[in-house]
Formats: C-alpha cells, structure tokens, sequence
C-alpha cells in the first residue's frame, strides 16, 4: 500500500492540474445529464456534480501540497 500511495503522489506531483480539470469534467457531465436524461438517477442525484466538486477541491488541496 505504501509503494502504491508513493507511486500515485509521484505521478500527481508531476501533474498538478489533473485532478481539478477531471472534477471539470465530471461537472460538465452532470450539466449534459441534466438536458439528456432527465429523469433517470444520475439527473436527480447529481451524482456527477458532488463527485466532480469534491474531487476538484481535494485535487487543488493536493497540488497545494504538493
């Protein structure tokens, strides 16, 4: 486990904006969601969005860090 979390941070280090840029991502895929498929989990949910939000925070947390 402590190879793999070096091996991540490592990779990451390396590329700051990542992790931010893919919760982008995940947002804008919650917008279209919202348009295409209205009424299926994922639109009321919002899953895409919370995920999205929290992985772009940790993501400049972690870049911060870093």
């Amino acid at each position: 486990m402590s190879k793999l979390l070096d091996r991540i941070s490592e990779f990451l280090a390396h590329r700051k904006g990542l992790l931010p840029i893919i919760g982008l991502i995940l947002i804008l895929i919650n917008l279209l969601i919202q348009f295409i498929f209205p009424a299926t989990f994922l639109a009321t949910s919002n899953l895409f969005l919370h995920f999205g939000s929290v992985l772009a925070i940790f993501g400049l947390m972690l870049a911060w860090a870093l």
